[in-house]
C-alpha cells in the first residue's frame, strides 16, 4: 500500500484481500492521476484515518471476516455515505440486486474492462462531490435561518405558505407595515433575491426538519 499525502484531491479507496488486485488497481488509477489507498480488509479501512475530501470505495464482495455486502450495511448503519463500487469474481444476481438496492453505484464481475471501472469511479466521485456541495449549502442555509428573529421566522413561514402581507398581518395581529418591514429583513438575512428564492429556501428548511430534504440545484 502506498500512503499518499493528504491534500484536497479526491481519493479512491480499495478494499480487497487479494494483494495483486490491490496493486493492479492502484497502478491503473495512478496512470490517470487519481489517488488510491488500498486495504486488505474492511476493518483495516475502518481503522484508517480518512481525509474529508471527495472519495469512493472499490469493494470486493467476498473477503475473510466481514464481507463486502455486510460492510455496505454497516456503513449505512454508521451514516457513512461514501459511494461504493463492488467488484467480485463470484457474483450472482441476488448479490448484485442486494448491492444496488442498498445504493451501490456499480457491481462489476471480474474480469471486467478497465474503462468500466474508471467510468464507475468517475461517476462515484462526481456523486460524492455533489453530496458534499449539498451539505455545504444546507449548513449555509441553516446559518442564514438562525439569524432570523422569532417574529421574522413567523413571517417567513407564512410567506412560504402563500399568504399575502394583509393576511399575515391579521394572522399575527400585526400592522401591515410591520409585516412589510419583517419581510424585508427576512429577504435580506436569507439572501433571497426573489419571492421564489425565499419559498424554495423555506421548503428546504421544512424538508430538512422532516428528513426528506432534496438539496440539488439550490443557489
Amino acid at each position: 500500500m502506498v500512503d499518499i499525502p493528504d491534500n484536497n484531491a479526491s481519493i479512491v479507496y480499495i478494499v480487497d484481500d487479494d494483494s495483486s488486485v490491490r496493486d493492479s488497481l492502484e497502478d491503473l488509477l495512478a496512470s490517470i492521476g487519481l489517488r488510491a489507498i488500498s486495504f486488505p480488509s474492511a476493518q483495516h479501512f475502518m481503522d484508517h484515518e480518512r481525509p474529508d475530501v471527495p472519495s469512493c470505495l472499490v469493494l470486493d464482495v467476498r473477503m475473510p471476516g466481514l464481507s463486502g455486502l455486510d460492510f455496505q450495511d454497516k456503513m449505512a448503519d454508521l451514516g457513512m455515505t461514501m459511494p461504493i463500487i463492488f467488484i467480485t469474481a463470484h457474483g450472482d444476481v441476488p448479490m448484485s440486486v442486494r448491492a444496488m438496492k442498498a445504493g451501490a453505484v456499480e457491481f462489476l464481475i471480474k474480469p471486467f474492462r478497465e474503462q468500466e471501472l474508471l467510468d464507475a469511479i468517475q461517476q462515484s466521485l462526481s456523486r460524492d462531490k455533489e453530496r458534499r456541495q449539498g451539505v455545504d449549502i444546507r449548513a449555509d442555509l441553516c446559518r442564514r435561518y438562525a439569524t432570523l428573529s422569532d417574529g421574522e421566522k413567523d413571517v417567513m413561514n407564512l410567506v412560504v405558505a402563500g399568504l399575502l402581507n394583509k393576511q399575515i398581518a391579521a394572522h399575527l395581529a400585526l400592522s401591515e407595515v410591520t409585516v412589510k418591514v419583517r419581510r424585508g429583513q427576512v429577504m435580506r438575512k436569507m439572501e433571497a433575491r426573489s419571492l421564489a428564492d425565499l419559498v424554495r429556501y423555506g421548503e428546504r428548511i421544512r424538508a430538512e426538519s422532516t428528513g426528506t430534504h432534496n438539496w440539488s440545484g439550490m443557489s
